[in-house]
């Protein structure tokens, strides 16, 4: 099973499971988030979600931490079954910085939205949502996004939860054409912050991510007229003094 703890200098989430888990998942969100063609206006907010498919599949092949997590098998129980076998679960573990995976938990409602509306036969099946209840995809993706929000829940007061909700749950596609170099500069400015303030500005992060302001539109009008000059995608233009450190200190 996923879950999300707070890492322990604020800067993200630690993301857990065992490799069936981590295994699902991935299957999961490249299935929820298809292929780039079918939604270019999405491709740079896909991009995000597939960044942590990497470090999911990196987790896979042993390039990540692992934890060692109790099982409740201890000797009694050994005895009553006559096995002899670990007491503890190999957890795979990859590291998430906050304004990502907010970003992320907003793009993947989109996502979401888009692939139920494509597996619907009918206005009548999407009212219903009777052929996406059970989806397998679907769930797996619900099920990060629940233990992300149990996760912000036990970090934030209930006030600012709620908040934070409804910035993260609009009813509107958030991430049409969205200027994702956005991400970055936000990611790196969480960073700079003292691990106090991390916590205390997580809901100005939502906010800022999913309610375009001043500075968000005008980074995005500087990025749309460098793409047409340079004739490329928005997704390839990097912004000027956006630096991730070597080491983040998690």
């Amino acid at each position: 099973m996923i879950y999300v703890t707070n890492t322990p200098n604020n800067a993200g989430v630690a993301i857990y499971g065992d490799y069936l888990d981590f295994k699902a998942l991935y299957d999961a969100l490249h299935t929820v988030v298809g292929d780039e063609e079918e939604e270019p206006a999405l491709s740079g907010a896909g991009l995000r979600v597939l960044a942590v498919c990497y470090d999911l599949r990196h987790a896979l092949m042993g390039h990540r931490d692992i934890e060692f997590v109790d099982n409740g098998m201890d000797a009694d129980k050994m005895r009553q079954m006559a096995v002899i076998a670990s007491s503890k679960n190999v957890y795979l573990k990859i590291n998430v910085l906050w304004p990502e995976m907010l970003f992320v938990m907003v793009a993947l409602n989109d996502f979401v939205k888009l692939y139920a509306r494509k597996q619907a036969k009918t206005t009548y099946d999407i009212m219903l949502n009777r052929r996406n209840i059970w989806d397998d995809s679907i769930a797996q993706v619900r099920m990060l996004q629940a233990a992300v929000a149990k996760c912000l829940k036990s970090v934030v007061p209930a006030g600012v939860y709620s908040r934070m909700m409804g910035s993260l749950n609009k009813e509107y596609i958030v991430c049409y054409n969205y200027a994702t170099q956005y991400v970055d500069l936000l990611n790196c400015r969480f960073l700079k912050m003292s691990k106090e303030k991390r916590l205390k500005n997580l809901s100005k992060m939502a906010k800022l991510l999913t309610e375009p302001g001043s500075e968000y539109l005008d980074l995005r009008n500087e990025i749309l007229q460098a793409a047409q000059e340079y004739n490329c995608p928005i997704e390839d233009i990097r912004i000027s003094g956006v630096e991730y450190p070597d080491h983040i200190d998690w």
